[in-house]
């Protein structure tokens, strides 16, 4: 199960991206996920600038890496989110904040999942990683009680925002790979399936597969590759450690990241509770071939060491599978 190994840049973006570069490439990384946030990646000047793309491409040749996908996590958030406030403009470029008008933000964040599209078929690159944001995820408690239709507005509002989005990917022949997640409009196994239904299942529409947010939601992330089989179109490595002690809440408690009374933590990859070979055969048992993405968040950890041994971990699970069964030797060869 020989796959690229890449490191996502997300959670490196106060680093200038030919530092990240060169730390990926000296732990021995084959490419990277490159997040639209620092100076790693920025749609705007890729759309404006004709030298851009070619200096980013001139970046990784230096350091013998590739990029296999690009990731608008921050900007699609904000694309079907309500409402749209303080925590919006603290992680929004200021051209999609504006003056924070929110119907303003939704359609210049629209207009942007659009152009990274764009930008990434000039990359070179054929899968776009993000979230998509939710009208309906502050219902989740469903108290105050929520009417049915309430819910069937969210899905109806997520598939209005985002069918003329894919319509710009399907035209560049990219794909977007929702990372289901909480805070989204699919989070969970069954969201997932609504979330395919709302958009007619079209392929330019499928799925980011990170275990580490189906872990602390007792969901099974081997069932969830095997029943996706057909949508799985990027892989990421993350990981999560549950402590549920009969005190320790499910939901955060509203506790900072580490603090020892969460029920669930992120972890760097190899460190929770995620099961990972059996992930990994399942992931080569659908035949997905593209990249495997190693996303450090461990507010225990330092990230230096996470990145560095995460991609040994991730590397001894790509086994290869043997070239005959088991059993059969046991065959009899004399015609007998």
């Amino acid at each position: 199960m020989s796959r690229p190994v890449t490191l996502f840049t997300g959670q490196w973006a106060d680093l200038p991206f030919e530092e990240v570069c060169r730390l990926a490439a000296d732990w021995g990384y084959d490419g990277l996920e490159i997040a639209c946030s620092g100076d790693h990646f920025d749609v705007g000047r890729a759309m404006t600038e004709s030298g851009y793309i070619k200096e980013k491409l001139a970046q990784l040749e230096r350091y013998g890496l590739n990029v296999y996908a690009i990731s608008n996590h921050l900007v699609g958030q904000a694309v079907c989110d309500d409402p749209i406030d303080f925590r919006h403009r603290a992680i929004l470029p200021h051209r999609i904040w504006g003056e924070g008008e929110p119907e303003r933000v939704r359609r210049r964040a629209a207009s942007e999942m659009a152009d990274t599209a764009r930008a990434a078929a000039m990359l070179g690159v054929d899968t776009v990683v993000g979230f998509t944001g939710s009208k309906i995820w502050k219902y989740v408690a469903m108290f105050p009680p929520v009417p049915g239709e309430v819910i069937d507005d969210g899905y109806t509002d997520f598939a209005r925002r985002w069918n003329p989005i894919l319509d710009a990917f399907d035209d560049v022949g990219v794909r977007f790979a929702h990372e289901v997640h909480p805070s989204e409009i699919a989070y969970d196994y069954w969201t997932t399936t609504r979330t395919l239904e709302a958009v007619d299942h079209r392929p330019a529409f499928g799925l980011n597969w990170d275990p580490s947010h189906f872990v602390w939601q007792d969901l099974d992330p081997v069932a969830f590759i095997l029943d996706f089989a057909d949508r799985i179109y990027h892989v990421d490595c993350k990981d999560t450690t549950k402590r549920f002690d009969g005190r320790n809440s499910r939901l955060g408690s509203h506790l900072p990241w580490a603090h020892p009374r969460r029920g669930w933590d992120f972890v760097s990859t190899g460190h929770g509770d995620v099961p990972w070979e059996q992930c990994f055969r399942a992931l080569k048992a659908i035949g997905y071939s593209g990249p495997i993405s190693v996303e450090w968040e461990d507010a225990g950890m330092d990230r230096l060491r996470g990145a560095q041994e995460a991609v040994g971990f991730v590397r001894s699970l790509l086994f290869e599978p043997p070239e005959s069964t088991f059993d059969a030797a046991f065959a009899r060869t004399d015609g007998a």
